[in-house]
């Protein structure tokens, strides 16, 4: 699906999430993972701010056809990216009709919050920090299925006002256009106070504001 939907240019994988673990096998990885649908991903690698205010790098981002944010660490790469050059390539050529995706920590850095850990040694416990900005009032909670679903309570209690987006493993929210669509083995599940409403495979996920249009200020 992310294949299908990406325009001309290159296809890049963005190891940020991973730059204090194992960047290189989070990259290669990826680009195994991508061969099967035939997508040669190439690494831009953005691991530091200084990477991700580099001219040369933005440049090459702005002709991107695809993007792929890796998982790691959730906060890193709201830190390393927000705000930066390569940043607002990607969201330029996204908006030029670019696919743009992430999985686990970089699924979660792309809506207006992310959530990272609130108290050590509990990592269950989770705060919202602002993140890259494409979805509006929005966190997602990556692997709800499994350990996810963990988070919903600290969360809700330090951000009541977030839309909570748990995707299970395997599974995905996909922006057609015009509207989200739940999609995978999985469900889509939106949570929003008091109101859980989950979505099946192939259901239209509504409850999600739209992507943005612009970048937000910093």
């Amino acid at each position: 699906m992310l294949a299908a939907a990406a325009k001309p240019g290159e296809a890049f994988v963005v190891p940020t999430a991973a730059a204090r673990q194992k960047p290189a096998e989070s990259v290669a990885h990826a680009k195994r993972w991508f061969r099967q649908f035939d997508v040669e991903l190439q690494e831009l690698p953005v691991l530091t701010r200084t990477n991700a205010n580099s001219a040369v790098l933005s440049e090459r981002a702005r002709g991107g056809g695809l993007f792929y944010l890796v998982g790691g660490d959730p906060g890193l790469v709201a830190q390393v990216l927000r705000g930066s050059a390569v940043w607002a390539a990607m969201f330029e050529a996204w908006r030029g009709g670019a696919a743009l995706a992430g999985s686990s920590a970089g699924a979660m850095a792309l809506c207006s919050h992310t959530l990272v850990r609130a108290s050590w040694p509990n990592r269950f416990n989770r705060r919202p920090i602002d993140a890259l900005g494409l979805v509006s009032k929005t966190a997602v909670l990556p692997h709800l299925d499994t350990f996810g679903n963990r988070w919903i309570e600290s969360a809700q209690a330090a951000a009541p006002g977030l839309c909570l987006l748990g995707i299970d493993e395997r599974s995905a929210v996909v922006w057609d256009g015009a509207k989200w669509r739940a999609a995978g083995p999985g469900a889509v599940t939106v949570i929003m106070g008091r109101k859980v409403t989950r979505f099946a495979s192939g259901q239209e996920v509504s409850g999600v504001r739209r992507p943005a249009s612009m970048l937000p200020k910093q």
